[in-house]
Formats: C-alpha cells, structure tokens, sequence
C-alpha cells in the first residue's frame, strides 16, 4: 500500500530501531517470567510448542498456544486497520499508542499474582499489532522483531548502506534483551516493562509529530 523507497521512510528507520530495542524487553519478560515463552518471537514460540509437546520441561503448550494466538489476532487487528490509514506514518503512531496501552495494562496487570496468561495475551496482541504495522512501512533490514535474515544478510552480503541498519537492529536486540533480563532477574516484571512503556510512548509521540 505504502511506497517502498527509502526517501518514504522519513523518520521511521530511527523509530523502528528503538522498537526493536522494545522487542528484547519485551521478549525477555515473557520468557524469563511467563512460562518460557515468546510474545513477540514467532518462529521460536513456535518451535517451543512442538518442543512441550513432545514433552520437554519447562514449557507450556498452552502458553506458547495462547501466544500464537493473541499474536495473530493483533496482526489482524493491524491488518483490518492499515486499509483505513492513508499515510504510513499516522498509521504506525497510531499503532504504536495501542502498543504502549496494552503494555502499559501488562505492566499494571503485572503488579498482581497470578497473571501470567493475561501477560501473554496483552503483550502478544501489542506485538502481533507492531508486526502488522512494521510489515505494511516495509523499511528493509528493520522487522523489529526477527534478525534472521538480517544477519543472514550482515553475512552474505558486500558491505553497504544496508549493513548500518542490519548492525543496529541486531544490537538494539541484543540491548533490549540484555536490559530486560537484568530487570526481569532482579526487579520483576513491572521494572521490565516500564522502560518498554515509556520508549513505545515516545516513539508514538514522535511519529505524530513528525506528520508536519
């Protein structure tokens, strides 16, 4: 829907760095914290469930099936929402905010027992929602959530102008996942989703204002 030429990409590149910092947060709640699970890591949430099924501790067929399945339906949420949008930039502040009021409901939720399912749900809904947008943008090298052939690329590949934006997405990754273990780890889930909160909040902000 969108053009795909890099002079159409504004200021998003910037922006989907940052979210893919929000990935490892976010990730690293959901597998340190919530069953050894992927909220925004499709093809390992994936694996993971053929891995409980076939009987490996410590994990759950039902969470990581309730994490597919919140996923998809944000990415359809996405998905139904992204025709009605003409321009790409409002369209991804406009998801984004979503984004950060579902994580800002995780991180509240979080503060109670016994919600692990509501969690996964919450933050695999706000994932699925991104993935959708991030998809639509299309900017190359920047998913947000999956480094495969981002690094099959940093690899394969002379270098380029492309290799900055492969070499930010892998260590925004690496960032997010690093600071959100350690938060995860010695402070809990609240403390992990907080800083995912406020980077959502300000990427949304500063998509809007950057529509001119």
């Amino acid at each position: 829907m969108f053009p795909g030429a890099p002079e159409h990409h504004g200021v998003l590149p910037p922006l989907l760095v940052v979210l893919t910092f929000v990935t490892g947060l976010v990730d690293a709640v959901s597998y340190l914290g919530l069953h050894h699970v992927f909220v925004a890591n499709m093809t390992g949430n994936v694996v993971f469930l053929g891995f409980a099924l076939a009987g490996g501790t410590g994990l759950s067929a039902v969470a990581s099936t309730v994490a597919g399945v919140s996923f998809l339906a944000g990415a359809t949420a996405g998905g139904r929402i992204a025709p009605l949008i003409a321009r790409p930039v409002r369209l991804f502040a406009l998801l984004v905010a979503v984004h950060a009021v579902l994580v800002a409901a995780a991180l509240v939720t979080g503060l109670a027992d016994h919600t692990a399912y509501v969690l996964i749900v919450l933050l695999a809904f706000g994932m699925g929602a991104q993935n959708a947008v991030v998809r639509t943008i299309a900017v190359p090298d920047l998913t947000t959530t999956v480094l495969t052939l981002t690094l099959t690329g940093l690899a394969a590949d002379r270098p380029g102008p492309a290799t900055v934006r492969r070499v930010l997405s892998v260590a925004a990754m690496f960032g997010g996942a690093l600071a959100g273990g350690l938060l995860q780890t010695r402070h809990g889930t609240p403390a992990a989703l907080a800083p995912a909160l406020l980077l959502l909040t300000a990427v949304a902000l500063a998509a809007w204002s950057a529509q001119g």
